[in-house]
């Protein structure tokens, strides 16, 4: 293969790659009923008049597997931690008692979870539509080649090289979509 046909390769695969990454992060949003300090990422306090995450400004700890405590490392920043939380609308109330913030995970219901499930479906689906379009665009560009005087037979696996890196990044979505799904089910 070309040198030119290895670089299209390789930017499919980053692509993918990051499509992947993308999905994981998302998946990692969604809450599945357990505790995780994730759920707080992306959520930011005004520390001094700068938005700051709160795992910068507090100690984040799961306690079990239902409860979450947020320590603030200054006490004048319970209430901001507190109002940040209720702003970002997370669907969980906190319980400041005066030196920590706790947040109780509610149990899912049998319904919440199936729409869990279809918002992860959703991430999954997004996934493979941008997987797809990555191997669109490469191989667009393969068969630009080919009409500017490349091999057929070199292209063709070029080809063949960038459905192959498809087939496995779909696999790989499914996979994440999989373990995403037994996660929420089991109660």
């Amino acid at each position: 293969m070309s040198d030119e046909l290895q670089k299209i390769s390789a930017e499919a695969e980053n692509g993918m790659k990051k499509a992947i990454n993308h999905l994981e992060i998302e998946l990692t949003k969604i809450r599945a009923g357990k505790a995780t300090p994730s759920i707080l990422e992306g959520i930011n306090v005004d520390y001094y008049g700068t938005p700051t995450p709160i795992s910068q400004v507090a100690n984040v700890q799961v306690l079990d597997s239902r409860t979450i405590s947020i320590q603030p490392w200054e006490k004048n920043m319970l209430p901001l931690i507190e109002r940040s939380i209720m702003a970002a609308n997370i669907g969980i109330t906190p319980q400041n008692d005066g030196v920590n913030i706790r947040l109780f995970m509610p149990p899912l219901t049998e319904e919440r979870r199936k729409e869990l499930y279809k918002k992860a479906s959703g991430e999954g689906e997004s996934s493979k539509i941008a997987i797809r379009n990555i191997r669109r665009d490469h191989i667009e560009q393969v068969k630009k080649l080919q009409k500017d005087g490349m091999s057929e037979d070199i292209c063709k696996g070029a080809e063949d090289t960038i459905q192959a890196l498809t087939d496995k990044h779909i696999a790989l979505v499914e996979k994440h979509l999989e373990a995403k799904e037994k996660e929420m089910m089991t109660i």
